[in-house]
């Protein structure tokens, strides 16, 4: 399953076992950076998906609304 075929769940769930690797005995400075990156870019591939979301709702409440009026 490539990135953008995984759900917000598991891009979350994703980001939970990165914090808890910072959290884990298994913390090394020399992996830190590169972890700290994948989170990132995880996370802001959530952000982008959460907007998409959000537009799509607009789309349909806006559609509600005028087919209510």
């Amino acid at each position: 399953m490539t990135k953008s075929d995984q759900t917000i769940q598991q891009k979350t769930d994703q980001l939970d076992g990165i914090v808890a690797w910072f959290n884990s005995e298994d913390f090394t400075l020399e992996q830190a950076l590169d972890k700290f990156k994948q989170a990132e870019v995880i996370a802001e591939d959530v952000q982008k998906d959460l907007q998409s979301l959000k537009n799509g709702i607009h789309v349909i409440q806006q559609r509600f609304d005028q087919d209510g009026a």
